[in-house]
């Protein structure tokens, strides 16, 4: 799986683009939906990026707004572009919403977990530990589709120009044996050989650090390298997730993740005691 820009920043970015040029024309959602005969939910759902737009209806709006030439050119196409389907729709029953499309595209990756490993830094068999709970009315052909789907998630992280991924983790994590011993040991001994890659970086928020901004739940900071395409700030939860565009959140969450980092353990001792915790499981399986 080779990284190239993923239909779903296309969408994220000609939305935007959209909602820009419809307010610098100095119309309302209404007053386009009255003009071009449909509903004003349609060009909401356009420009929240919710829903795909033709690329007729996309020189439609840039004619109402008077945007015309290379200019409408380029916006039409990028619309064709935004209606390529991504790698992760052979997976559209496990991969639901936007985030695997959002995630494939980011050059940076800002994650917190209180509870389980992040999924880009999961084995297979702590994979399916924490689906088979997490689901357990699953049956095995669900569940093999769900694990080779995570599976497929971590290319990313091989890509020949990956994302940067900076992970803290509470301690809780280490000590959380899913799946049973040996497969919790065999999940810090990759998160060991995982950290000795130059773009990833693991730290541990120990016990010992009491409180920190984390406690409020898991969330992930996705960072993209152009400037048409601001951060986003997933946070996690059982049933959705729940996308944070504007600036002022992205922001809050920024300086959360600092305020995470400085409580951490410095990656070389976040290192240690992985390795220390793994030993020790080692132990109990041997």
């Amino acid at each position: 799986m080779t990284r190239g820009q993923s239909p779903t920043v296309r969408r994220r970015r000609l939305a935007s683009e959209l909602r820009r040029l419809r307010e610098t024309a100095e119309l309302t959602i209404d007053e386009v939906g009255e003009k071009l005969e449909c509903s004003a939910s349609k060009i909401s759902r356009i420009e929240t990026g919710h829903v795909g737009v033709t690329p007729r209806d996309v020189r439609d709006l840039l004619e109402l707004y008077g945007i015309s030439g290379d200019a409408q050119e380029a916006l039409v196409q990028l619309a064709r572009e935004a209606r390529k389907r991504g790698w992760w729709h052979a997976y559209n029953e496990v991969f639901t919403g936007a985030f695997v499309g959002l995630e494939s595209d980011a050059s940076s990756l800002r994650a917190f977990q209180a509870l389980l490993v992040p999924g880009l830094l999961q084995t297979r068999d702590y994979t399916r530990a924490v689906i088979r709970a997490m689901r357990p009315d699953a049956d095995e052909k669900e569940l093999n589709r769900r694990v080779d789907a995570r599976m497929a998630r971590q290319q990313l992280l091989a890509d020949p120009s990956p994302p940067c991924f900076w992970a803290v983790i509470d301690e809780a994590v280490l000590h959380r044996v899913v799946g049973g011993p040996e497969v919790m040991a065999e999940q810090l001994q990759h998160l060991r050989t995982l950290s000795a890659l130059p773009h990833v970086t693991i730290q541990v928020v120990p016990f010992g650090a009491g409180a920190h901004p984390g406690m409020e739940g898991p969330f992930l900071i996705l960072g993209y390298p152009e400037q048409a395409d601001p951060d986003v700030v997933y946070v996690d939860c059982t049933a959705s997730g729940v996308y944070l565009e504007e600036p002022e959140d992205v922001q809050r969450y920024s300086l959360m993740f600092d305020h995470l980092r400085a409580s951490a353990l410095k990656p070389d001792d976040s290192h240690t005691l992985i390795a220390a915790t793994a030993d020790g499981l080692s132990g109990r399986t041997g």
